[in-house]
Order: C-alpha cells, then structure tokens, then sequence
C-alpha cells in the first residue's frame, strides 16, 4: 500500500495483513488418536508412567487398580485414630439409617446392614476418595422399591421381590464398571445441575410422604409414589391412625430436627446430629420394651436372625420374565447413584485440596455393586449426609470406611435381638430428617436468577416426581436437558458485530451500545459448530440479515461484503463445508462477496481441502481478524450513485 491510499480506516487501525495458516498436517490416524484420547483420557491417568522403567510402570499399573496400595504403605497410627473416631461416628448413623432405607425400598431391614458391612470393605479397597461414606441410600432406595413394585407385590412374594433386588443390583453394579472400564463417565453429565435439584427435591418430598405410613400407624397403604394417591391413601384410612404412634413419631422427629439444626448452628458439633439416629433407635426401643408399647398399636421391626451376609450369587434371577425389569430397575438406580457417589466425592476432595478420579470411582462403585449382589447387598453408593459426617470427623482415610464395617459386623453378630422391639416409627422419623437436606432451595433460587429455562427443567423434574411418578420425572427433565442442547445445536447463536470507535474490536451490537456499523460490510459470528444440524438455519439466518441489510441501507455506501467471522466455530462437516459454498453462490448472485475471517484448526483444514477441490474462494477473501479485513477492502467500497 502506498501513501496515495485513500481507504478510511476506523479511528485507531493501521492497515496491515496477516496470512491465514493452516494447522500442521496430520495424518487421519494421528488425529484419531488425538480425539479418542481427548473424549475418553482427558485427564491422561498414564503421565505418570512416561519416563518409568517398565518395573515401575508395573507398579504404577497395581496402585491405579487397587488405590489401597497407594496410601496403606505409609499409613501409621496417628491416622487410624482420626480413622477409627470417623468411622464409629459414621456407623452410629450407618445402622439405624441402613435399617431404615431397606424399608423405604421393601426389603427387610437386615439387607440394609449387610449393604452396609461388605460394600465399604470393597470400596476401601478400590475407591480413591478419603472422605466417601459407603452404604444405601435414600432415592436409590425409593426408586428401586417403587420400579420392582411394578412387577411384584413384596407382600405376597418376598423371596422374589428379593431376588429381583439382588439382580438389579447386579446390573446396577455392572452399568457403573462398565462406564468406568470404557471411560464413558461423561454420560452422567447429561444429568444436569437443574435436573438433579428438582429430582431430588421432588424425591425427598415423596420419601417423606411415604413414612406417613409409620408416623401415622397406618397398616393399609398405597404402594404408588405420586403425591395424590399418597394423600388420598393417607385420608382414606383415618380410622387407622394411632394416637400413640403419632405422639411417638412428633417427639423422636422434633429431637432430631433440633439435633440437626444444632449441628447446622454450630458445625463442631456434628457428632450431635449423626449420633441422634442411633440414641433415638436406643430409646425408643428401650420405651417399647419397657412399656410394651407393641400392644398399644405401635408397630416393631420384629425378630432380626443374627449372622453375616449369606451368598446370594445362586439368588440372582436372569430369568426373561423379569429380565426387562431388572435391566431397567439396574440401570436408573445405577446412574442415580453414580451420580451421587462422584458428585460427593469430588465435592470433598475439592474441600480437602486432592484429586478424585471420576473413571475410577464408577468402577470402584460398580465393583462394589457387584460383590453386593452376590453377598445379600442391594444398590449402595456415597451418601452426602453420610459422607459429611466423616468428613467432619476428621478422616483420612478410607479406613474409616472399614472401620464402619467392622462396627457393623459386630452389630449383625450380637446385637440383632436388641432390634426387636424398634418401633417403625422412628425409622420413619430417621428417614424424613434424612432426606430433608436434599430439598435444596437456595440452590433452585440460584438456578432462577441466572437462566429461567434451567429453572424450568428444574420444576418440570420435580413436579414431574412427585405428581407422576420418580422415574418418569426424571425421564422428562432428561429429557428437556437433551431437548435444549439439541436447540443449541440446531440454533446456534449468531450476531451482528460493529466497531467500537477508536479501537481495532469488533463486538455484538445488541450488546454494546457503542459499537457501531461499518458502512458496506455486514459482520456476522457464528458463535457454535457448524454442521447438518443447522446448515439450513445459518443459511435462512444469514440471507434475512442480508435482505434486512439492503432495504435499509444508506444512501452514501450499500452493502458489499458479508465478513463471516469464524473464530468460535470450533468443527465443521462435510454439510457445513457445502453450506459454504453454496452461501458464497447466493450471495455471489446478490452482486455483494463473502470473506471468511480467522477460520481455526479443523475449520482452515477443510475449507483448503475444499478449495483445492473445488477453487470456490481466492486468498483475498481469507483474513485474520475482522480488522484486516475492513481495512483491506474499504478501498473497494463503492459509493452509492
């Protein structure tokens, strides 16, 4: 360019260009291996291994398979202490908690000990979190109860309402290694933030209404999970309630609110609220005895049998009646809880300042699930409430989590009579202030304030809980998560960028007021990948903008170039390789040109392949930034007659 150059530049550009580059060629194999490694290795476990000799490759192999290797060589004795008070706090909070959520899943109550005995053995062994709590938990409960229901009736045939448990589990356990095997994690996420609050509110709403049942001391309920036919349920049977009952299940629930809320006041005594379950299974029970309570229409668990779990690998059903069933049952429970267990452990591994490895943790979960199926355990997983506790006691390890199972085993081996004369009720008070803590408000607040359409898949989750049933209101909001990204794809953002006066920047014009046209350009972004999806969108988009740009334009300059700035399209396919090319016709045919600027990485490779092909742009049509192109051809600008 020489000084006779007349092009006007915007305030505070100098004319100058920059070629476009292609990326460094790769061959197709390479770049395969680059994206596997970037969808199933992101985090690239293996670094640890370059550079090894192959004894400590070996080595590094054990540790990654069984973390117990990792941290058992250096344990001592100062960590067993913190270790051992976690974990006798935990199981203080894991026995009557256990009892009370095979009930909620229409087992009996000793399946709920022994999910909380061999699970955290297994998972002490292979999991990576420190402060992990293993055992059932509520809404994997409710769900798997409420979805084997459907198939038979636990009241009438409680042997294969058992073993139809036992097989979910099994597959449960199978869904979640195998996720962490084929390092498919990602496919919890589509379980988003919105979604799981209202699903877990909505669930804890019906958990809670559900022990109606034993506040009130009815016998007759309704085993369907909506909130009208529980109510309907609740006020059809008055003349069951039991005055009794009631005044049992106010007192032991208003002491375990207080205990809760004391805890939440003042966390350094958490040991208030997690010894409180255990205190009121002490009390109660001795008040029963004492009183013979039984006789006055309140309701005990019965005779437990004392013992470890019993194999159950010969109870597990494959049978086709039922195989649909328990597929289905295995694979909702399992994701449900995979999400939990992973969610908390990175939560307090994130507390604590360490690592959690999300691959390893489903298979550590999923391995567990396994071995639980065949050792008398139903679905077990991480449960926050659980996991606070001994996060808050002070663990270090996940030796506490064996510890918990060894107080455990103690209690299935002596102290199963003493559970005789613990009345429902309690149990229905320990769930209801369990499950509390998963109605979270602020939260769904948070969700309102910064995107409404979140909140609606947060409502439509929780209405759908508890008006429909658990998992179909998990299914719609699912649903409408995977309907919004399909919106995003399909609709992809675009906008109209102006010059900000005195600078070199281009911006939305809608969002800075001021940015300001440049006369006979159109500046567009596409602000998303582009693909078959929305080729037929960005077309129609762009062509609408064009004919809103020529019947408004000025007098002085018409449109004559529309800049497609590319920089935050990341991929592009064959169709949005076609898309293209048939722009650049259509806008050809309108006497007006197309420019492409800062096309990046995948985006350069295939536009060059193309044009080698097909020669459909020149490198004058090619630019770096939306500067250097205004500058270049603003001296082409013609001047309206």
């Amino acid at each position: 360019m020489d000084g006779s150059d007349q092009r006007q530049y915007p305030l505070g550009m100098e004319a100058g260009v920059h070629k476009v580059v292609a990326p460094p060629r790769q061959s197709t194999v390479d770049k395969l291996k680059g994206k596997m490694k970037e969808t199933f290795f992101p985090d690239d476990p293996f670094r640890s291994f370059k550079g090894q000799p192959a004894r400590q490759k070996w080595l590094l192999a054990v540790k990654y398979l069984f973390p117990i290797l990792d941290w058992a060589p250096r344990y001592s004795f100062s960590l067993f202490k913190s270790d051992l008070v976690s974990g006798l706090t935990i199981a203080s909070l894991a026995i009557p908690q256990g009892i009370s959520y095979a009930k909620l899943a229409s087992l009996p109550p000793i399946i709920g000990l022994y999910s909380s005995f061999v699970p955290p053995l297994v998972y002490a062994a292979f999991g990576s979190s420190r402060d992990l709590a293993v055992g059932p938990v509520s809404i994997a409960s409710l769900i798997m109860g409420a979805m084997l229901r459907q198939a038979v009736n636990p009241s009438t045939d409680p042997f294969l309402f058992l073993q139809l448990a036992f097989t979910s589990t099994f597959f449960a356990g199978m869904v979640q290694a195998s996720l962490g095997i084929l390092r498919l994690g990602f496919i919890i996420d589509f379980l988003s933030k919105a979604t799981l609050v209202g699903f877990m509110a909505g669930a804890a709403i019906i958990v809670s209404l559900q022990q109606l049942k034993g506040l009130l001391g009815i016998s007759h309920f309704t085993p369907e999970m909506g909130i009208v036919p529980v109510m309907s349920s609740v006020f059809h049977t008055t003349d069951e309630w039991s005055w009794q009952t009631i005044l049992m299940g106010i007192c032991f629930l208003a002491f375990l609110l207080l205990t809760r809320h004391l805890s939440m006041k003042k966390p350094k005594l958490f040991w208030v609220s997690a010894g409180a379950p255990l205190a009121s299974v002490i009390i109660s029970t001795l008040v029963v005895f004492l009183f013979k309570a039984q006789k006055h229409r309140i309701s005990v668990i019965g005779q437990l049998k004392c013992g470890l779990n019993r194999p159950s690998w010969d109870k597990l059903l494959f049978d086709g009646t039922y195989l649909g069933t328990t597929m289905k049952t295995g694979l909702i429970t399992g994701i449900i809880s995979l999400t939990e267990g992973v969610a908390v452990g990175r939560t307090f591994a994130s507390l604590k300042g360490y690592q959690v490895d999300g691959n390893k943790e489903m298979m550590a979960i999923g391995l567990m699930n396994v071995v639980g199926s065949c050792t008398s355990c139903y679905v077990t997983t991480g449960a926050f409430s659980r996991s606070a506790v001994n996060h808050n006691a002070g663990c270090k390890t996940p030796m506490s989590n064996v510890v918990m199972a060894m107080t455990v085993m103690v209690t299935l081996l002596l102290l199963m009579p003493l559970f005789a004369y613990t009345p429902n009720v309690v149990l229905a008070a320990i769930i209801i202030v369990a499950v509390i803590g998963l109605i979270d408000i602020q939260a769904a607040y948070h969700i309102y304030k910064m995107d409404k359409v979140d909140f609606l898949v947060c409502i439509c989750a929780f209405l759908g809980v508890i008006f429909i049933s658990v998992q179909e209101g998990l299914a719609i909001a699912v649903g409408l998560s995977i309907f919004r990204i399909l919106l995003q794809i399909t609709r992809p953002k675009m906008v109209i960028l102006g010059n900000i006066r005195g600078t070199d920047i281009y911006r939305n014009l809608h969002h800075y007021k001021e940015a300001q046209r440049i006369p006979g350009f159109l500046i567009l972004s596409v602000e998303a990948p582009i693909n078959f999806a929305n080729t037929n969108y960005l077309n129609e988009r762009i062509k609408r903008w064009i004919e809103e740009e020529q019947c408004a334009e000025s007098k002085v300059t018409s449109l004559q170039y529309v800049v497609l700035d590319l920089s935050s399209v990341t991929t592009v396919d064959t169709s949005g390789i076609a898309f293209f090319m048939d722009l650049k016709k259509t806008i050809e045919k309108r006497g007006l040109e197309l420019v492409f600027v800062n096309p990046v990485g995948e985006v350069m490779e295939k536009l060059q392949r193309a044009n080698e092909l097909h020669n459909f742009f020149g490198t004058d049509s090619l630019f770096l930034t939306i500067s250097e192109a205004v500058i270049s051809l603003s001296s082409f600008i013609k001047l309206s007659p």
